[in-house]
């Protein structure tokens, strides 16, 4: 039975303070002939990664895949390969950290009911089983930490953002403990996960829009994602999921992530 979680009573919707000016602007860029043509190699990817997607979930990794190439971002992956079963927690600075975490192996992602509304992205999303947080229902989110542990008792892996919101990278947030719950409940290892980028232009933050977001990624050259896994995490029945949250974002100082003040 998972543990009732209680948040105070309070909507739980992080604030991030990064806006536009965290982005510096500084990174090489690609003529307006070049975005035209990578943003329309993104949309049939999208349309025929939706397709496959339809008739399987393992076409997950392949269109994500297809999304990195396609927009020119370089994926690297440093350290320890998770086991399945595991709880990938993770800092969030883009919409594209979902794309590099699928790209790299197949997983179940958490995000914001609202992702259920992006073009393309949504449909995608739902088919391929990502499990949906409504944060302005706090009595609701007992039963997605109940099925979050489901997903990990069945041998699947998930990713977390348990910051809650994104922020530019240079900034970071408090790991939100809510979610962590669902590993104690499942015996499940947790897997801190760092994700950085060597432009400021991924930041997807204040009031970027999804399409803004995309032409200016398309738009910048030698763009590399890092995601950084630090030894997992194995919690004993009964841990303190406040405490867990707390190792696990320590465990990523030093490994690209800068840690909350």
């Amino acid at each position: 039975m998972t543990t009732p979680v209680s948040i105070g009573g309070t909507l739980w919707q992080p604030a991030s303070g990064c806006g536009d000016r965290c982005r510096d602007g500084g990174a090489g860029r690609r003529g307006a002939a070049g975005v035209v043509v990578r943003v329309g190699a993104l949309a049939a990817v999208l349309l025929g990664g939706l397709l496959l997607v339809m008739l399987s979930s393992a076409a997950l990794r392949t269109l994500s895949r297809g999304i990195l190439a396609v927009l020119g971002v370089r994926l690297v992956w440093r350290g320890p390969e998770p086991r399945p079963g595991s709880l990938l927690v993770a800092n969030h600075v883009s919409w594209l950290d979902v794309v590099a975490l699928t790209a790299i192996r197949p997983v179940r992602m958490v995000a914001k009911h609202d992702v259920r509304a992006w073009p393309g992205i949504g449909g995608t999303a739902v088919r391929a089983g990502t499990i949906f947080i409504d944060r302005t229902r706090p009595r609701a989110l007992p039963e997605t930490v109940a099925e979050v542990a489901g997903a990990l008792r069945a041998g699947r892996s998930v990713v977390v953002f348990p910051e809650g919101t994104t922020y530019c990278g240079a900034e970071s947030g408090r790991f939100r403990s809510a979610l962590f719950q669902a590993a104690i409940d499942a015996g499940a290892p947790v897997v801190p996960v760092s994700v950085g980028y060597d432009s400021t232009e991924a930041a997807f933050v204040g009031e970027d829009t999804l399409g803004g977001s995309i032409v200016r990624i398309a738009r910048t050259r030698g763009l590399t994602v890092t995601l950084a896994a630090a030894p997992a995490l194995r919690p004993d029945p009964g841990a303190d999921r406040r405490e867990l949250a707390r190792a696990a974002q320590a465990s990523l100082a030093g490994r690209g992530y800068r840690l909350a003040a």
